[in-house]
């Protein structure tokens, strides 16, 4: 008689998040305010007003963006807030930050769509490795939203997980 082979990882009611599911598409790049600075220091607002009206924007199409400036200097909040003006125009989108924050707010704004009621109830295991690096604050995120939810969270693949939270028995 032939055992057949049972696959109890797949007969399990075990739900398997993979975060590379909520990468966003698109290129990333920063934009850095120190090109428009007066000899690297003081922001002219005649000469930056003249730039964000004469720039081609067309390079930020479909692109996220990182706007920051990289070198120690007074920046008024209004230049930021006109160069989001501008660059929102035809960027997917733009924050203040670098580049590790653009990737942590993109994976964000994607997990908080989750609808987290289906999770209702469930052992939820959050996979590990993969070919996208997901920032650790968005494993953090991730549990803090499942936590009142699930009966409980754990870390790794079906077959070798990490117990991260189960819920107390009532």
């Amino acid at each position: 008689m032939e055992k057949s082979i049972i696959n109890r990882v797949a007969q399990s009611a075990l739900v398997t998040i993979d975060l590379e599911e909520f990468y966003s598409p698109g290129e990333r790049i920063s934009y850095d305010l120190k090109d428009n600075l007066y000899k690297g220091m003081i922001l002219k607002e005649k000469d930056f007003r003249q730039f964000l009206n004469s720039h081609d924007w067309s390079f930020y199409k479909n692109k996220h963006v990182a706007i920051q400036c990289s070198v120690d200097a007074i920046i008024p909040r209004w230049a930021y807030m006109l160069l989001t003006i501008y660059m929102e125009k035809v960027a997917d989108s733009v924050i203040f930050g670098s580049l590790e924050d653009l990737e942590l707010y993109l994976f964000k704004k994607s997990i908080e769509k989750i609808d987290l009621l289906g999770y209702m109830d469930k052992k939820v295991i959050i996979k590990g490795c993969g070919k996208i690096d997901v920032p650790i604050a968005v494993y953090v995120e991730l549990t803090r939203l499942l936590k009142p939810y699930v009966i409980s969270i754990m870390y790794g693949e079906p077959c070798s997980t990490v117990p991260i939270y189960k819920r107390p028995v009532k």
